[in-house]
């Protein structure tokens, strides 16, 4: 085995979801989001201020898993923290 790191995996075949897969996704989103609106911006508001004060959010992100979508966790913290870019 070389010590150039992992090798990549290359997949013989990608799987795409089918339509069906698809909106029954975007329904769960829209049922998370629906169900857990009066939780979610209390969730979101603790992982911004813990955030701010350069404080361990693990346990603030596990805790809005249970309310947030991934995506208005990203957002949230892309508010306080700006976007990660890695250099090149």
């Amino acid at each position: 085995m070389s010590s150039k790191g992992s090798p990549t995996v290359l997949p013989k075949e990608v799987i795409r979801a089918t339509e069906e897969e698809k909106q029954y996704q975007i329904a769960m989103l829209t049922e998370l989001q629906k169900g857990n609106a009066s939780k979610t911006d209390v969730a979101l508001a603790e992982i911004q201020k813990i955030a701010i004060q350069n404080g361990n959010v693990f346990n603030a992100l596990m805790e809005a898993s249970k309310y947030c979508s991934l995506g208005q966790i990203t957002d949230a913290l892309f508010e306080v923290g700006g976007q990660y870019r890695r250099n090149m």
